[in-house]
């Protein structure tokens, strides 16, 4: 049972619309606000004193200083009565696509090289502003789950999410100490030596490596992903390549040097990963080859479209049942005056759970974002 419940009022201007999720210390709603739409409220659960809630509002505080396209926007932050007492909450910009989870789950077993370069290269330019400040806040939780996939104008826009654990750094050693999750933790927070940028760059390594080949890296096969043993460490890491033929040698190179187990032989930074990312691109691009951004004809083309010709992609199935009607909900909604946000909400999630409405309707989805209706 959740604090608030559908239709309950937080203040004169935000009223609870429905569970988004929930964690260990927080449950996430999304909220309609009387002015500016669907927002997403984090609501903290167990709040013992007012020092507690200011200090689960940290988390808020870091995001107000984190002004990127690619980080999750920060609305309010301030308290409200529960059932269970006062307790802390903020409110942020509601993705309606959701978390990569949804979209990795949708292709079933890997994703499009061209989508998890540019994913990446998304990631890397939101943590590269964190990681810039001084001394340096690191995310310490860069996992699936804390990363979501929306649409704008442009085409695919990707938020880092999900703070909670982000820390500023020691600001003579940059190191943090160790938490996160498990599966997405670099060694040297696994041996308790604490946590920098590179650790970070590390977890980003691993979202792609995941993406790319459907495993994560120094697991062999048969191997429950729950196994994280030190052990594991001593092996080679094959290079997603060795998986997946549309990897190129290039972001090979990339992906290997954020698995790299010293971290000082990781890129120090999310920025360095960021630039090493474009620099590829470019390099695709100018040989006309299919990159995020460009057709395999160097023609142009929105982030986040679909790469080039059928012959360089895995084909995908039919769309689910939900997927299909969450469609058909908003290309009728969209010919409805006043309704083409919420179509492209409903669009958002479609094509965020399965590859094939991607395919159709990405481009559509872009203009209604720019507010064109076709």
């Amino acid at each position: 049972m959740t604090l608030l419940v559908s239709g309950d009022r937080v203040s004169d201007t935000l009223v609870i619309d429905r569970p988004l999720g929930e964690g260990a210390f927080a449950e996430v709603h999304r909220v309609r606000h009387k002015y500016l739409g669907w927002q997403a409220m984090k609501l903290f659960k167990r709040v013992a004193s007012l020092e507690e809630t200011r200090r689960m509002l940290d988390e808020a505080r870091l995001l107000s200083t984190l002004g990127h396209p690619n980080i999750v926007r920060l609305f309010d932050a301030n308290t409200v009565r529960t059932p269970e007492g006062l307790r802390g909450f903020f409110t942020m910009e509601y993705v309606a696509g959701g978390s990569l989870e949804r979209l990795a789950a949708a292709h079933k077993s890997m994703v499009p090289r061209d989508l998890v370069a540019e994913v990446m290269t998304q990631i890397a330019s939101g943590l590269a502003v964190a990681h810039d400040q001084d001394p340096p806040i690191v995310h310490r939780d860069v996992t699936l789950a804390n990363v979501l996939i929306g649409y704008d104008g442009t085409g695919m826009r990707v938020r880092v999410s999900d703070f909670g654990l982000a820390k500023r750094a020691d600001p003579f050693t940059h190191l943090a100490s160790a938490q996160g999750t498990y599966a997405f933790m670099a060694p040297e927070v696994m041996r308790n030596q604490g946590y920098s940028c590179a650790s970070d760059v590390w977890s980003v390594g691993v979202i792609a490596y995941l993406l790319l080949t459907n495993r994560f890296p120094f697991h062999q096969g048969g191997e429950e992903f729950s196994s994280f043993s030190f052990g594991r460490f001593n092996r080679s890491l094959l290079p997603p390549s060795s998986y997946n033929d549309e990897v190129d040698a290039d972001l090979d190179r990339i992906v290997l040097a954020t698995l790299e187990l010293d971290p000082r032989n990781r890129p120090a930074t999310a920025q360095f990963l960021a630039d090493a990312l474009r620099e590829r691109a470019e390099a695709m691009a100018g040989a006309g080859a299919g990159v995020p951004g460009s057709g395999t004809s160097g023609a142009s083309r929105p982030a986040g479209e679909p790469p080039g010709p059928a012959a360089t992609r895995r084909p995908v199935g039919p769309p689910t049942e939900r997927a299909r009607r969450l469609a058909e909900e908003a290309l009728a909604l969209a010919r409805s005056p006043g309704e083409l946000d919420r179509a492209a909400d409903l669009m958002e999630e479609a094509v965020n759970l399965s590859p094939y409405l991607r395919d159709r309707y990405l481009s559509k989805l872009t203009l209604w974002r720019r507010g064109v209706m076709m």
